[in-house]
Order: C-alpha cells, then structure tokens, then sequence
C-alpha cells in the first residue's frame, strides 16, 4: 500500500456546532450518506477540486478587464 493510501485512511476528528450537525443530519436523510462525516468529507472533497480546477486569470485576461472598464468609463 502506497503511502498516499495509508494517509487516505486515516481519520481525524472536527468540531462544528450542533445545530448545523442536526441540519446536516436532517439533509442527508433518504440519500446514500450514512454519516455526517462522510457527508462532510464529500462536500469538502468537492469545494477543493473545484478549487484546484479553476484556473486564476491570466496577466492578459486582467489587462483585457481593464480595458473593458476604462472604455465602459469605469476606470481611468
């Protein structure tokens, strides 16, 4: 078993306050979740791919906004 594995089957622990785990506990209901945790760990799994997929704008993209803007006369 690689390294990356055993790291991927270590848990740890994370506290969040009990109304929101109860309106998690409400949302999961009837779905495939069988825990707030693997809830949890599913929905932050997919906030950073998303993250790690965006791709930040370029030197040119940011000259091309501001071009806009200062011909639309909201920058000068």
């Amino acid at each position: 078993m690689t390294k990356e594995k055993k790291e991927e089957r270590k848990f740890t622990t994370v506290s969040i306050p009990t109304p929101l785990f109860k309106k998690v506990e409400q949302r999961i209901k009837d779905t495939g979740f069988t825990s707030v945790s693997s809830y949890v760990a599913y929905v932050l799994r997919e906030i950073i791919t998303e993250e790690e997929e965006e791709e930040p704008f370029s030197e040119e993209d940011k000259e091309r906004v501001k071009e806009r803007l200062r011909a639309l006369g909201y920058i000068d």
